[in-house]
């Protein structure tokens, strides 16, 4: 990430956390924003010229967004009126700030991110439905339906809001990368961190409070726990927080052996 997109990043995280009326249908309209300017190079290119007179480009967004809401187009204002390293990475910006407008006006903490998690998992673990999902060649409204589907009717509307544009626009993403991303952003907004423990059979309350306390210890904040059961570790528990990997699985202490055993 480049100098100038963090600066642009934290401007528009901090234009987000003093705006008024965010809500559910302001992250909404952002994201259909970003599709919108995502689909147009030329509009893309317009916006993200960083040569382009700051007053020009608000006048832009007003003529080509004029349906958005105040609060809505405030935002936007601040997120295309900064300087980005690229296009692309402004896109990535409107879409941060849409899903963390989306995930502020939930009242059920740590739901949204269950919810897209399993969607995640669900998707992935199908090859066919994955290649349905990510396929270029897809509607826009069958790909809708098979998130509503997939989601199904508990879901709240801030997942399907978040998942249904995650597949509208994925910038050339996997469909985990997508989730995972998501989810991180969510959590996030709300001060927390994403870890993902996996175990040979479903923890009980008192022991997934007891890893959720050792994580906020090591990593100096709460995170939210998703839990995968996979059999085959046996037993122990594997943790897995952005890019770092505890494994304490059975299954790796017996892999171990058998290395030091081959040698």
């Amino acid at each position: 990430m480049g100098s100038a997109t963090r600066s642009a990043l934290t401007s528009a995280r901090t234009a987000l956390a003093e705006a008024k009326g965010v809500d559910l249908a302001v992250g909404e309209q952002l994201l259909a924003a970003a599709r919108t300017i995502g689909s147009s190079p030329q509009l893309l290119s317009a916006l993200a010229n960083p040569s382009a007179d700051a007053a020009g480009t608000r006048a832009l967004v007003a003529t080509v967004f004029a349906e958005l809401g105040a609060t809505a187009r405030g935002l936007l204002d601040v997120v295309v009126s900064s300087r980005w390293s690229s296009g692309d990475d402004m896109l990535a910006g409107i879409e941060e700030v849409g899903i963390r407008a989306i995930a502020a006006s939930a009242k059920a903490p740590g739901v949204i991110e269950a919810q897209l998690f399993e969607f995640g998992r669900a998707v992935t673990s199908d090859a066919e439905l994955e290649l349905a999902i990510g396929s270029k060649r897809g509607s826009a409204a069958g790909k809708l339906s098979l998130v509503t589907s997939l989601l199904g009717a508990a879901a709240l509307p801030q997942t399907v809001a978040i998942a249904g544009h995650l597949v509208q626009q994925p910038r050339g993403r996997r469909i985990g990368e997508l989730v995972r991303s998501a989810v991180t952003t969510v959590a996030d907004t709300a001060g927390k961190g994403v870890a993902t423990v996996t175990v040979a059979r479903p923890l009980t309350a008192a022991q997934l409070a007891a890893v959720t306390a050792s994580i906020a210890r090591r990593y100096g904040r709460d995170h939210v726990i998703n839990q995968v059961v996979e059999p085959a570790l046996i037993g122990g528990v594997r943790v897995q927080v952005g890019d770092e990997v505890i494994d304490g699985s059975i299954a790796s202490r017996l892999a171990d052996v058998r290395l030091q055993l081959a040698g």
